[in-house]
């Protein structure tokens, strides 16, 4: 058997035990999971061609994150249910801080300026981000929907409105950013990233693959901590209105999360 023959089914297989164990326990998950995996699977094969076709025609390679940012954006915005405006909200939290970070690691030379190496940093970055406004902005919306009566105790007691959504906000941000902070804690000892591994694969060394690694784990943490800042902020804002008064977001509908 090939290596790409035996690749290919032990991920399909893997898959496939996987919605077999969410059915065993009635997860309601079985269906997702097998979606998820085919949807992977025809997606990489066509990012696979794209990608091939974009080192040969550089200037596509805008476009390229461009669709990255937008997919993200709508798979986070997605998850913000209840939230006005959440794919604006999600697309600015998500692309700001990724593409920021992407430019000034290409533009001080720490990789260079090329699709080869642009399109994965940024594809990391963006993906991190896209994490962080997810889990946060979730954490966040859930907190208040449960927090209405504290809300109004601080209210009450004279706390503006912005200092009465403060403890709810940290506490959001804190929960987004436990992923990157517990693989950035773990990596070596309990990980190794998909980047440290591809470029051993690629022939790369040991020492480069570990420095270029570490560069990528820690602009992730500065950009998971911005787009969980700047997700938590438009939710807050959302939220106020004239007079310190607080509006909790509700349920859109369908369509209707913008």
């Amino acid at each position: 058997m090939s290596a790409a023959v035996a690749q290919v089914a032990a991920g399909a297989a893997f898959a496939v035990a996987a919605a077999l164990l969410a059915r065993r326990y009635r997860l309601g998950l079985a269906r997702p999971l097998v979606t998820a995996a085919l949807r992977a699977a025809v997606q990489l094969a066509v990012v696979g061609a794209l990608v091939a076709l974009i080192f040969h025609l550089p200037a596509l390679a805008i476009a390229f994150v461009a669709v990255m940012v937008a997919t993200a954006a709508l798979t986070s915005g997605s998850r913000l249910r209840g939230l006005a405006g959440a794919r604006r909200a999600a697309a600015a939290a998500i692309a700001l801080p990724a593409l920021a970070a992407t430019a000034i690691l290409l533009a001080i030379g720490a990789f260079a300026w090329t699709p080869r190496a642009a399109i994965p940093t940024a594809g990391i970055l963006i993906g991190g981000a896209m994490t962080a406004t997810t889990l946060t902005g979730r954490r966040l919306l859930e907190a208040l929907e449960r927090g209405g009566d504290e809300l109004e105790t601080r209210l009450s007691l004279g706390d503006s409105a912005r200092e009465a959504l403060a403890p709810f906000t940290r506490q959001a941000i804190a929960t987004g950013l436990v992923p990157v902070i517990d693989q950035t804690r773990s990596v070596g000892l309990v990980t190794l990233p998909g980047t440290f591994v591809g470029l051993l694969l690629g022939g790369a060394s040991p020492a480069a693959a570990a420095r270029i690694q570490l560069t990528v784990l820690l602009s992730l943490l500065a950009v998971e901590l911005i787009s969980a800042v700047i997700v938590s902020e438009l939710i807050a804002r959302a939220c106020v209105r004239p007079g310190e008064r607080i509006v909790l977001p509700r349920p859109q509908p369908a369509g209707a999360r913008g």
